[in-house]
């Protein structure tokens, strides 16, 4: 029995170093980041390689823009749609997590998330689309770190270069040559309204932009004059 115990006690000795080491890990890559742009992420690399499973040449599009070379339209548009309290929050809005389990219970389904823009960054640069209270809880510990240790400005301009916006495409650079044939930089109000409301499905919206999401585009391009951006 003490045996058995003993050899209890030193695997979980091991496994909090290992987790210890991958914390510092992350850390040290989100310190690198604060100052050096990523050139993929966990999303990019997923979806490169069920990309290259059906086609072996396949390619992302992908081009990294400043954040000065990004439309003032589309970082109003996407604060509107997935973060209003963007500029305030210490990456939790713990009202809009509240409302979201508020609808999910009344729908008897997960039909909202909550997650601020932040959260969904620390996801697309580290984690994958799967859903456990595992994930959500590194993410909740990502989340912190980015905060902790980037502005806003930084956490908006690396948001804004790697979301995902449909097959294969990433970052608002990509997004607006996919769509309009235009620059990040030459986005007005309509187009980065449509862009934003795509994020949260982009590979399903891509396929299918149907009345209901031109209607809620509309009602994000009303609202985004009263958008706080960095």
């Amino acid at each position: 029995m003490r045996t058995a115990l003993r050899w209890i006690g030193r695997a979980l000795a091991i496994a909090l170093a290992l987790l210890i080491v991958w914390q510092i890990a992350l850390l040290t890559q989100v310190i690198w980041w604060s100052r050096f742009d990523p050139a993929s992420t966990s999303f990019m690399r997923l979806r490169l390689d069920e990309l290259r499973a059906r086609d072996p040449e396949a390619r992302l599009r992908h081009q990294w823009v400043p954040y000065e070379q990004i439309s003032i339209h589309l970082k109003r548009a996407v604060v509107a749609a997935e973060d209003d309290s963007f500029v305030d929050h210490e990456g939790f809005d713990w009202e809009g997590i509240e409302r979201a389990l508020e609808k999910n219970e009344r729908k008897g389904r997960a039909v909202a998330g909550g997650s601020t823009i932040s959260q969904q960054l620390a996801k697309n640069l580290f984690l994958s689309p799967s859903r456990s209270y595992l994930r959500k809880a590194q993410e909740a510990v990502i989340t912190v770190m980015i905060e902790r240790l980037w502005t806003k400005r930084r956490i908006l301009e690396v948001y804004l270069n790697v979301v995902e916006w449909g097959q294969g495409v990433f970052g608002a650079e990509a997004a607006a040559r996919r769509y309009y044939g235009i620059p990040a930089s030459r986005l007005g109000p309509a187009e980065a309204a449509r862009l934003a409301v795509m994020l949260p499905d982009p590979r399903r919206y891509e396929r299918s932009f149907g009345p209901r999401l031109a209607a809620h585009a509309e009602r994000i391009r009303r609202r985004m004059a009263y958008s706080q951006v960095p």
